[in-house]
């Protein structure tokens, strides 16, 4: 997980994330100023920017919020903004073009955009595009609220108990992580209690969860390690097999 790209340390969801602010990113002055009009005239904040590498520039804005943004500023493209705004799951974007373009517009929506409006734009249709991106700002800004506490917990681990938890939360056996890690069965049982004990996790399954929700991604697994697990799930399974049969 790269922490480096969470959303900065919030409070509470209880309260309303402040005024809600649209950003917009359009290379034509008259544009900028008659979209801010348009989105200071519906009662929310709005910040004009000439140029994607502008706005790029500003400081991350913790707050209700979203981006309109023209499909082809001077200095990057559309698409490659999104991408790299991938993971501010706080500010949804909208795009704006000249033109008709069905090809990156599907990109564009596949990738998550909001909406995709031809110059020039409907002004219903916009804030219409705007409120629905500032409901899912809320809600993403809450979802992080509520998974502080996790990351915190994750965080608090020690180098070795991350590893045990990468290796128990794929499915391997206590035994099976120790030859992964060149550590003992009793040294990995001692890791995964101190582990479960931090992530204030009551079974393996709930640890699997919390793995899932914080997005580790899964650690490559040596093929004698993995051959030994497969062997003692199928052992496992022949066993509990015989017993109901029996």
């Amino acid at each position: 997980m790269n922490l480096a790209n969470e959303v900065p340390s919030v409070r509470s969801s209880a309260h309303a994330w402040g005024d809600a602010c649209v950003f917009v990113i359009d290379a034509d002055r008259c544009v900028r100023e008659s979209l801010a009009s348009l989105i200071v005239s519906a009662g929310w904040q709005s910040k004009s920017f000439s140029s994607a590498e502008a706005f790029l520039a500003c400081p991350r804005l913790v707050a209700r919020s979203c981006l309109i943004s023209d499909m082809a500023p001077p200095d990057l493209d559309g698409l490659k903004l999104q991408g790299l705004l991938a993971a501010r799951r706080e500010l949804p974007v909208i795009f704006l073009s000249s033109g008709i373009d069905i090809s990156r517009t599907v990109q564009a929506m596949k990738a998550g955009a909001i909406e995709f409006l031809t110059k020039p734009v409907d002004s219903e249709a916009l804030l219409r595009a705007v409120r629905q991106a500032l409901e899912l700002s809320t809600e993403a800004l809450n979802r992080e609220v509520e998974m502080q506490p996790l990351r915190q917990a994750y965080t608090s681990l020690s180098c070795r108990e991350r590893q045990v938890m990468a290796l128990v939360t794929q499915g391997l056996l206590n035994k099976c992580v120790g030859a992964e890690l060149g550590i003992s069965e009793i040294t990995v049982k001692a890791h995964r209690g101190k582990l479960m004990r931090k992530m204030g996790a009551r079974s393996l399954a709930e640890l699997v969860m919390m793995a899932s929700s914080l997005g580790l991604a899964p650690v490559a697994i040596k093929s004698r390690t993995l051959a030994a697990t497969r062997l003692a799930s199928s052992t496992a399974r022949a066993i509990t097999g015989s017993i109901a049969a029996f």
